[in-house]
C-alpha cells in the first residue's frame, strides 16, 4: 500500500465512523530524541488516526514562537534531515502504524536532494509531504517524484486563498489539503475564528479531498467545533507545550486524549 493510499483509507475509515481524524503535530528530536520517540509512541495509544511529523528547520516560517523554540532546539542538539527519517523506521518497527506525514521546508529538501529525500522517507516509513513555503506553481519536481513513489503531497490554503487558488491547490494535493485557520502563524488560541465554517465550505465546493484544519486548535472543545465541520483537526503547539513541560510524555498523553475524544464526540 502507498502513503497516499494509507492516508486515504485513514479517511475512509473516520468517515465510517461518522468523525473527523485526530491529527498531532510533533517536531522530531524534541525535547530530546527519546522522548521523541516516547511522545509519538503515546500519541499513538491516546487516539492519533494521522501524524504529522516536524523536520526542523533553522527558518521556520510558517511557525510560532512555541515550535519555533521546539525546532530550534532540536537542532541545536544535532537533529538533521536523516535523523528525522531513522526515528520514524524506529517508530515503525516499534508498531506506529498511523500514516506520517511530513513537515518541512523546501531548503532542507533541496539540500538533501529532492529524489534522495523522497527515496529515504518512503524507506522509512513516510506516507506525506507538507511543504508550507513551497506552492504548486514551483512544486513541479517533487510533485513528479511523490507521484512515482506513492507519496503524498499536502499543500495549505489559507482564509484569504481567492477561488482560482484553491482550485490550483485542489488540483495538485494528494492525500488531503491542509486548511490554515486563521491568517498567520502556529500557535494556540483562545478561540476560533468566526468565520472557519465558511472557509471549509468555500473549498469543499472545488474538491472532494479531505480537508483538515490546523492552527490555533488547543483543547477537546475546540477540537469538536472544528471536527464538526473538518474531515480532520491537525493540533501542534499546545501538544508541544505539553512536551516541554514538566510532565514531558504524561502530559502529551493526557491532552492527547482530550483531543482525540474531542473529534469523536
Amino acid at each position: 500500500m502507498t502513503g497516499v493510499e494509507r492516508i486515504e483509507a485513514v479517511f475512509t475509515q473516520v468517515r465510517r465512523e461518522n468523525r473527523a481524524a485526530f491529527m498531532p503535530y510533533h517536531p522530531m528530536g524534541y525535547p530530546t530524541r527519546e522522548a521523541t520517540l516516547e511522545i509519538i509512541a503515546a500519541l499513538a495509544e491516546a487516539g492519533a488516526d494521522l501524524f504529522e511529523i516536524g523536520i526542523p528547520h533553522s527558518d521556520p516560517l510558517a511557525d510560532g514562537p512555541t515550535i519555533q523554540t521546539a525546532t530550534y532546539t532540536a537542532l541545536t542538539q544535532g537533529t538533521t534531515v536523516a535523523d528525522c527519517l531513522k526515528m520514524v523506521s524506529e517508530l515503525r518497527a516499534q508498531g506506529v502504524d498511523q500514516p506520517f506525514c511530513a513537515m518541512t521546508y523546501y531548503n532542507p529538501l533541496f539540500a538533501y536532494g529532492v529524489a534522495d529525500f523522497v527515496r529515504d522517507a518512503v524507506a522509512a516509513g513516510v506516507d506525506g509531504l507538507i511543504v508550507p513555503d513551497l506552492p504548486p506553481e514551483e512544486g513541479g519536481e517533487l510533485e513528479a517524484a511523490c507521484r512515482d513513489a506513492g507519496l503524498a503531497t499536502i499543500y495549505l490554503l489559507a482564509p484569504t486563498s481567492t477561488e482560482a487558488r484553491i482550485k490550483q491547490v485542489a488540483a495538485h494535493s494528494t492525500g488531503f489539503i491542509y486548511l490554515v485557520s486563521v491568517t498567520g502563524i502556529t500557535g494556540a488560541r483562545s478561540e476560533l475564528p468566526p468565520d472557519l465554517a465558511g472557509f471549509v465550505q468555500r473549498v469543499r465546493r472545488h474538491t472532494d479531498l479531505p480537508l483538515a484544519v490546523g492552527f490555533g486548535i488547543a483543547t477537546g472543545q475546540q477540537a469538536a467545533a472544528v471536527a464538526a465541520i473538518a474531515d480532520g483537526v491537525i493540533v501542534g503547539s499546545a501538544l508541544v507545550k505539553a512536551a516541554g513541560s514538566e510532565d514531558g510524555v504524561e502530559a502529551v498523553r493526557r491532552l492527547g486524549a482530550e483531543l482525540a475524544a474531542g473529534v469523536r464526540r
